[in-house]
């Protein structure tokens, strides 16, 4: 008689289709589903939540009220994670997964994961107020502490939990081959756009949020065009400022030059039609996407601020956000050969075949601990 795979309740928030997204449905798509199955609890004011695919793959969405409904939020979790007999529940919200993971204790959850997806910028005061007043309980009701960087570790739980070995880093990672340079591709999605070949196309992908400096982005190419009216940008990404950047790039009459993607489920297509790929965020727990762009073969220029870790290829160049024109001179003067450092990437553990697998030897080492097997 086969036995029920174990279901492990997945705080998820808002779902956006943004980074923490791609990290979960990344390991969901590799692990072993017929031991392991996710449910995903979702906000009811998400957006763009892929069930179809979930559901084709044994999974669950469940949509609860959203968090900013407290009282609410809470009574809905405790019921639900009583009704469901979880055995782990594994949030995702960052400093806010202390409503989800008091939930869960209250309902007699045995494994309560706390997972660290980013840290904090000094331009978000009024953000970072709530997020240092949160912090401070991430690990008063969670008993296991996932980060997906040193930064991220240190800025949610503390540098003593992350120097005592109490925090596991889980690597945000990704089908690399997938992501591979295809030239057949590149030449397709160019002609798609009526990009000519001997154009210079910088990409960027993310959430048109403040966090990933759009408007940085923007200003910057400004210049750049200034200097080469070859040179195209390529966005990939949705989000709430999304009509505000359009807006500006049509007032610079840049419009003829900057393309807005959207959200684009080939993702992996549209790096092979890239020349070099910016990532000028104030922040980033990782910073996936320069993960993905290395796998594509692209030299990356990322702010500063960005968790050093993620050069796995080395390919990527740091630079302050604060030092413009140095950014200027690094696009001006890049190059745009493709390098092949798939097998760097994979032996800095970036692999999803391979991290999947330990994901889910955890996952049956808190189980085995509280005396349950899968």
């Amino acid at each position: 008689m086969n036995k029920e795979p174990i279901r492990i309740a997945q705080i998820m928030g808002k779902w956006v289709g943004g980074g923490v997204e791609s990290f979960v449905m990344n390991y969901y798509r590799h692990i072993d589903r017929s031991k392991i199955q996710f449910d995903f609890i979702c906000d009811e004011d998400s957006s763009d939540i892929p069930y179809s695919e979930i559901k084709s793959l044994g999974g669950r969405v469940i949509i609860c009220p959203p968090y900013q409904k407290i009282f609410k939020y809470i009574k809905f979790l405790k019921s639900l994670f009583k009704d469901n007999d979880y055995k782990i529940v594994h949030s995702h919200i960052n400093t806010l997964s202390v409503f989800p993971l008091y939930s869960a204790r209250k309902a007699g959850v045995p494994i309560r994961i706390a997972h660290s997806h980013s840290t904090s910028s000094k331009k978000e005061w009024k953000r970072n107020i709530i997020k240092k007043l949160l912090r401070h309980f991430s690990k008063k009701y969670s008993n296991v502490y996932f980060a997906c960087s040193e930064e991220a570790a240190k800025f949610q739980f503390g540098n003593k939990a992350y120097d005592n070995n109490e925090v596991e880093i889980i690597n945000n990672a990704i089908d690399v081959e997938s992501f591979k340079y295809n030239d057949k591709i590149r030449k397709q999605i160019r002609k798609s756009l009526n990009i000519s070949n001997d154009c210079i196309v910088i990409g960027h992908v993310g959430r048109f949020v403040s966090v990933k400096n759009h408007i940085f982005l923007i200003d910057l190419f400004k210049e750049i065009y200034k200097k080469n009216n070859n040179y195209r940008l390529l966005l990939i990404g949705q989000g709430p400022m999304f009509k505000n950047i359009k807006n500006e790039v049509e007032r610079l009459k840049l419009s003829n030059c900057i393309f807005f993607l959207g959200q684009k489920s080939n993702i992996q297509d549209y790096y092979s039609a890239m020349d070099i790929f910016l990532l000028p965020s104030l922040y980033e727990g990782l910073g996936l996407v320069l993960v993905e762009a290395q796998s594509s073969g692209l030299h990356c220029i990322s702010s500063s601020n960005v968790p050093k870790m993620v050069n796995c290829g080395n390919l990527v160049k740091f630079i302050q956000l604060e030092n413009k024109e140095k950014w200027e001179k690094e696009i001006l003067n890049a190059d745009f050969s493709r390098i092949n450092c798939i097998n760097e990437i994979k032996k800095s553990g970036f692999d999803i075949k391979n991290e999947a697998k330990k994901l889910e030897r955890k996952y049956k080492q808190y189980i085995d601990e509280k005396g349950e097997s899968l």
